[in-house]
């Protein structure tokens, strides 16, 4: 193979990952609907503080009694650290309330969470501020 071929091979890779990186960060409004706000109680199950965004994930039980997982996007680690929060802010086995705004596609539960409620009533501010409708 020669020097053309792995250039032109290794541009192409670059020119992927850049897509696959542009295509995993969304806007707000193509996976969240700001006009269906959500209050889900449950238990933490797990937390993922990770990039770009940090996700919670909760057991929650739906009227009927079945236990239904949901999962919650929130902000960026580092602007959860910049905001005051730290690592361990909850932790899994917590019972928590997660209020937000539901996902666009209903066939899954999960939502873009704004905060975090403890059993306690302390409030966390982990996610997107939405500013009123016009």
């Amino acid at each position: 193979m020669g020097r053309k071929s792995v250039g032109v091979l290794a541009a192409c890779g670059i020119v992927l990952a850049a897509a696959s990186s542009a295509r995993a960060h969304h806007s707000f409004a193509a996976a969240f609907d700001a006009s269906h706000p959500v209050a889900i109680d449950g238990v933490v199950t797990q937390i993922r503080l990770e990039n770009p965004h940090a996700w919670f994930f909760i057991d929650a039980t739906d009227a009927t009694g079945a236990v239904q997982r949901w999962g919650f996007e929130g902000g960026t680690p580092t602007s959860l650290v910049r905001s005051g929060l730290k690592p361990g802010f909850i932790k899994v086995g917590d019972r928590v309330t997660m209020k937000g705004w539901r996902a666009r596609d209903l066939s899954q539960n999960a939502a873009a969470v704004r905060e975090i409620v403890l059993a306690d009533g302390r409030a966390f501010a982990v996610g997107p501020t939405l500013a009123p409708a016009r």
